[in-house]
């Protein structure tokens, strides 16, 4: 009796992309741009990656209207709340105050952009120049006579940024030198992690930045990420 080999090849096939897909989702952020197929296995699977995931005490955290998807861990009970604490799979780690501000400064950027509409021919793609990144955070750090040492400290934390997943460093144009600026798109994710009631309170932060660069107070970090 011979079996049927395609019926087991279709059986299996749904587990294998199950496991694609959550292998993928605990090492990176999924953009639908990036990986369509992909992003259509998720939109099926949807709910048994969040079944399986949350006995690793994550959820998933899907946005549609923007594209992206990412795992993070489930918020921590009440210190009151009988429930037990699980360990946290993703650890949460603080951001160092100039990426903090730099996070904060393209939150806003990003809200404004989305308020005008986009630029025509991009799109919803907030696309800045190394140097506009640059003089974003210039002007709220303190001068000093070495201005090619600045620029190279904030170039670092805008590598740390791209580092995080928040900036994407996009390839030359045709034509264009390798070794130039380049350009960055802010990620839209970005909105995740930097909500609309900490956008709110932007200002109040600003003044809480400059009053930690003044020396009033003494620099924290602002963000964290997981």
């Amino acid at each position: 009796m011979e079996e049927d080999q395609s019926v087991y090849a279709s059986a299996s096939a749904p587990a294998f992309d199950l496991s694609v897909l959550l292998i993928g989702l605990l090492k990176s952020v999924l953009y639908r741009e990036s990986d369509e197929r992909q992003w259509a296995t998720l939109l099926d699977l949807q709910a048994r990656v969040r079944d399986y995931v949350a006995v690793l005490n994550l959820e998933l955290i899907l946005d549609e209207a923007e594209g992206y998807a990412f795992l993070k861990s489930r918020p921590e009970p009440e210190e009151d709340d009988p429930a037990q604490r699980l360990p946290r799979l993703v650890a949460r780690r603080p951001l160092s105050f100039p990426v903090s501000l730099l996070l904060a400064l393209l939150r806003k950027k990003l809200a404004e952009f989305d308020a005008g509409g986009g630029q025509e021919g991009e799109g919803l793609r907030l696309i800045l120049s190394r140097d506009e990144v640059v003089e974003l955070v210039r002007v709220f750090l303190p001068g000093g006579p070495n201005e090619a040492k600045l620029v190279d400290q904030i170039e670092t934390t805008i590598n740390k940024t791209v580092e995080l997943g928040f900036l994407h460093k996009l390839k030359p144009a045709t034509g264009a030198s390798a070794s130039g600026p380049g350009s960055y798109e802010v990620r839209r994710i970005l909105k995740a992690f930097v909500d609309a009631q900490w956008l709110a309170e932007f200002d109040l932060r600003l003044a809480a930045y400059q009053s930690q660069l003044s020396g009033v107070a003494p620099a924290r970090e602002v963000v964290s990420y997981e």
